[in-house]
């Protein structure tokens, strides 16, 4: 099918028709049986003529093969099957030599299978990991003598539960036989040795020593293991190996390996942590409310989708710049780059069936599609240089073109100032005071400034004396000193003549517990009786709220009040660690008698 029913409009949210509309439908086919995301898509000049082509790795639905794809315009040019799921697709240049042919990497469960002009070049395994101790014991105690099945099956739970290092798959296939089976399989399979493999979850290409579009890159690798790994292009070796807390899901890199570079990684733990050359961890860690559903680099922003239907730009040190509430759940994202015009910006498909296109926090154009858009991807297509391919969640195939005279205007298509710049002010009239204390200023100008300094000094040297008189004389709820970080809030309820005087004390250190704390009530014995006065303080934990409960009873029935100081101490000193003044109300029920 060539022609596509969908359609867009701009950021002020008016219908465009095809003549106004910023896009050519070039291709449309609801049957196309194309399933992946946007890791997964790559536009490359794979056989070096010019003529750019779709390069999907097919996630084959339905109990089908994966397969990898090659399109050339609406037709598939090439397919060949995958043993595992595709995790992401990249093209890199391997080396300067000419011709300038790009590779192709596909990462696919433990293994990055490289093509050069689509044909298998390079395998590159993740190397193995250790196994598990206690797994390997068991397995070797089953290579000497016969074990009875439920040992072997009552030994493996433990190390599965608290070992660091998890199971080989052929111990978690053991534990998932029942009793019967589990001797055959022992027979069956303990002469093998115990391997433990991880496999990749995340791809992404770093520039290798030039910033240039066409210097040589290296891959980047993300794997389950909560590792990065990143790869000579020639040689296949590892360069560089990072540690993460969690396990990454989402790359963005920036800059050269050979020079300085940052690396963004989004794990499944709903945090982002960055990375730069010579650290082997985190170097910064942005927490975030939700989980991620995509990470793109636009510029020096990191705008990061999450699953409370939301995008939120981030600086690389984690300082949060906005956030964009979107009306559906996003589905996936990519970035949108046009050289001609030094255009980025980010593209996120919805599940309502949008595609929605945002410049930082400002939306540039909303397209229409016929079915949720469920991968995206930006770029030169077989001539034309902007082009937008999409693959919807039934399978289907939408190619559109930009077209050379469109332009992207934040919040619509009028250019200019806003209207409100041209309304005229209703400036008074200048009245004569206005005018007399003009004059007076400039005429009085310097001694009018030296009042005003010597009155901010006296200030300032009052506000001064009165924090040193209540550091030494403890007035403040919040301690100054650094080895009982406490602080103190009061509150009274009721109406009287019985009031309640909770007393909420706070430890704010960070991992250090106080204990052997008191506290002292003091206050009018003519006018208020208290049947707790004085009592000790249980152990203060770090972080949490203590309410601390003691009742006031108002003995004057004139409705006078007064102030009641609390006091905490530590046991064997006089002098108070902070304290309270809390200003007691009338009571009420007196006063109505």
């Amino acid at each position: 099918m060539a022609a596509a029913s969908s359609s867009d409009y701009d950021g002020c949210g008016a219908e465009s028709n095809e003549a106004s509309s910023k896009w050519l439908d070039a291709h449309y086919d609801p049957m196309a049986n194309i399933h992946t995301f946007s890791a997964c898509l790559a536009l490359a000049d794979v056989h070096g003529d010019g003529e750019y082509k779709l390069v999907v790795g097919d996630l084959g639905p339905g109990g089908q093969q994966p397969r990898l794809k090659v399109l050339k315009g609406p037709l598939v040019m090439t397919e060949s099957p995958l043993p595992a799921l595709p995790a992401a697709a990249a093209t890199f240049l391997m080396e300067q030599h000419e011709p300038r042919t790009p590779a192709l990497a596909l990462a696919s469960g433990p293994c990055v299978y490289v093509y050069k002009n689509l044909r298998p070049y390079f395998k590159f395994s993740l190397p193995q990991l250790p196994p598990n101790p206690l797994e390997q014991d068991l397995w070797n105690q089953a290579k000497e003598g016969p074990i009875p099945p439920l040992g072997c099956h009552a030994g493996p739970f433990p190390c599965r539960e608290t070992a660091e290092e998890p199971l080989s798959v052929q111990s978690l296939r053991f534990l998932q036989l029942e009793l019967s089976e589990m001797e055959a399989f022992v027979n069956q399979h303990k002469s093998n040795s115990i391997k433990r493999q991880t496999v990749i979850t995340t791809m992404t290409t770093l520039k290798k020593n030039l910033a240039d579009e066409d210097a040589v890159s290296c891959l980047v690798l993300g794997t389950e293991n909560k590792e990065l790994l990143v790869l000579d292009p020639e040689a296949f070796t590892i360069l560089a190996k990072m540690s993460l807390p969690s396990v990454p899901v989402f790359l963005e890199v920036s800059g050269q390996f050979d020079v300085e570079f940052r690396l963004a990684a989004a794990c499944r733990n709903g945090n982002i942590y960055i990375l730069r050359r010579d650290s082997k961890h985190p170097k910064y860690c942005i927490e975030l409310s939700a989980q991620p559903v995509g990470l793109i680099r636009v510029h020096k922003v990191l705008v990061v989708g999450s699953t409370q239907d939301s995008l939120h730009g981030f600086t690389h040190k984690g300082k949060k710049l906005w956030t964009v509430q979107m009306p559906a759940a996003i589905l996936t994202m990519n970035l949108l780059e046009q050289h001609s015009r030094g255009l980025q910006a980010v593209m996120a498909g919805l599940a309502n069936g949008e595609v929605r296109i945002y410049r930082d926090k400002a939306l540039l154009n909303v397209i229409h599609t016929p079915d949720a858009v469920t991968s995206l991807c930006f770029g030169r297509y077989g001539r034309e240089d902007n082009t937008l391919i999409m693959t919807t969640r039934g399978g289907g195939l939408i190619i559109k073109i930009l077209k050379r005279t469109a332009l992207f205007v934040e919040g619509g298509s009028e250019v200019g100032p806003p209207p409100a710049q041209a309304m005229k002010l209703n400036v008074p009239r200048k009245t004569r005071l206005y005018v007399d204390q003009t004059l007076r200023e400039r005429e009085a100008g310097t001694a009018m400034h030296r009042a005003f300094q010597t009155d901010l000094y006296l200030l300032r040297l009052r506000a001064a004396r009165a924090y040193l008189q209540a550091l030494e004389s403890s007035l403040s709820p919040v301690s100054a000193t650094a080895r009982e970080p406490l602080k103190l809030h009061a509150v009274v309820q009721g109406l009287g003549p019985t009031f309640k005087l909770t007393l909420h004390l706070q430890n704010t250190s960070t991992a250090r517990p106080v204990l052997g704390l008191l506290v002292c009530c003091l206050y009018n014995e003519a006018l208020y009786s208290l049947p707790r006065a004085f009592f000790k303080v249980p152990l203060l934990v770090p972080g949490l709220n203590y309410p601390l409960e003691t009742f006031v009873e108002s003995l004057s029935n004139k409705g006078i009040s007064d102030i009641i100081k609390v006091l905490v101490l530590r046991e064997g000193q006089s002098a108070p660690l902070l304290s309270a003044h809390v200003n007691m109300p009338g009571s009420e029920g007196l006063a109505a008698a």
